[in-house]
């Protein structure tokens, strides 16, 4: 069967949807009226929602969570979380309530610089090239004042440009390597349109360069793109309080803090724990980054780039007792914003930003580093304590009561069966088994 199809994007949704359901779903008869129970019945909200990407079909829902009682810097917030996974919104919601009693959390932009890169082929002299850049330096500014116009009027802009040499590594392999400030935008069209804009004058410029001329080698542009590697775009966000604050009726205060920090300094030694261990943290920072309308793939890959970025891949949070005070952070390098993309179009992303008091893209920095270094500790809390399996079945027990299409009564009965007995798939599938006789 040759399912190739040619001109499927100028199709219309309906047409779309029947050759779909002629190449790949003959033997699911509703599957159509499964798309459709999730379009908007609000014709122009549905329309919004098709025109984020293309071919759209139909609407993905997530659940659109709230964990309350975050005291950041003094003020107290709701923070709006976007997530599948059934344990997240309740492990950030009852670390902020732990460390609600404990002075909160407390968080700080370090910097907010991003960066991208004319990327270029030149196979002569390395003088000759580095001397082109430093002429033509200027001229690269020079030539996006119209693009940067509103953008420093704003107080950001291209700061500086440098020239790198990587040539040692890749034959004929050079760089130049541009700073910016986006302020509240995220900044990728800004950057990429700058830097699109100086490759076009760099290698004009180059054409009738002396040097290059007496030897006919000329610098050829590859390719022009920001990075989402942001270590200079970095915040730091902490929790501490006297080790004896730590104690609960169920839990010695010292001992926990302990194997707490024991716990991280594995996740900084072995690989194989990190990658979970930030996987955990990245569960809090994705759902707000998610919520927030802003890209989740670049925060992710720039995150992991940053966990790796002293030859090894180690934990992003870190601890310490000293003088009798227990100190938990974490850094993260976040390049986000709060204006451009859908942070302006998605209804719920405009509300989420209504929920967190509008902030800027600093303040939700310091929002999103919270609520990963919340999520991590509930992680290691629940991990040298009762184990992490038992918190995270409880919340997952309706996941696979919805799985078996339990009724109404049905989950009521499980759920109070489950409140002192062990969950696990097995044991749902038995207790639903027997109920039903």
């Amino acid at each position: 069967m040759n399912r190739a199809v040619s001109g499927f994007s100028k199709k219309s949704k309906t047409e779309k949807i029947a050759w779909l359901a002629a190449n790949y779903l003959q033997e699911n008869p509703h599957f159509i009226q499964i798309l459709k129970n999730y379009w908007n019945e609000d014709t122009e909200l549905q329309q919004l929602h098709d025109d984020f990407i293309e071919n759209t079909l139909s609407n993905y829902y997530l659940p659109f969570g709230i964990a309350p009682n975050f005291l950041i810097n003094g003020e107290i917030y709701a923070i709006p979380m976007v997530t599948e996974e059934s344990s997240v919104v309740a492990a950030a919601s009852n670390a902020a309530k732990f460390w609600m009693d404990r002075g909160g959390f407390h968080a700080q932009v370090i910097s907010t610089v991003k960066n991208g890169q004319i990327h270029f082929n030149f196979f002569g002299s390395e003088k000759d090239i580095e001397e082109f850049f430093n002429d033509v330096k200027p001229k690269l500014r020079q030539s996006i004042q119209s693009l940067e116009k509103n953008m420093q009027g704003r107080g950001g802009g291209l700061l500086d440009l440098s020239f790198v040499d990587k040539s040692h590594i890749l034959e004929g392999y050079f760089y130049i390597h541009a700073t910016f400030e986006t302020l509240d935008a995220m900044g990728a069209n800004f950057i990429n349109s700058c830097l699109e804009k100086m490759a076009q004058t760099f290698e004009e410029e180059a054409r009738n360069y002396e040097a290059f001329q007496k030897v006919n080698e000329l610098p050829e542009v590859v390719m022009s793109i920001l990075s989402n590697y942001v270590p200079e775009c970095v915040v730091r966000a902490e929790a501490s309080c006297p080790v004896e604050d730590l104690t609960t009726k169920h839990h010695n205060g010292k001992q926990f803090a302990q194997k707490f920090i024991r716990a991280i300094e594995i996740a900084k030694t072995e690989t194989r724990r990190a990658v979970t261990h930030n996987k955990g943290i990245m569960n809090g920072v994705d759902a707000v980054v998610l919520a927030t309308g802003n890209d989740f793939r670049a925060v992710e890959a720039g995150v992991h780039a940053y966990a790796a970025r002293n030859s090894y891949y180690g934990s992003l949070t870190h601890a310490k007792i000293e003088d009798g005070i227990f100190t938990f952070w974490i850094e993260l390098p976040l390049a986000i914003g709060t204006v451009g993309g859908l942070t302006s179009l998605h209804p719920l992303t405009k509300l989420a930003f209504e929920i967190l008091q509008k902030p800027d893209a600093k303040q939700l920095m310091q929002i999103i580093a919270v609520a990963g270094l919340a999520q991590n500790f509930a992680a290691l809390r629940s991990l040298v304590t009762t184990g992490i399996q038992k918190g995270h079945m409880k919340m997952h027990l309706m996941n696979i009561l919805n799985q078996f299409e339990a009724s109404k009564e049905e989950k009521e009965q499980a759920l109070e069966y489950f409140k002192v007995n062990q969950v696990s798939h097995n044991a749902v599938v038995a207790f639903l088994a027997k109920l039903r006789g």
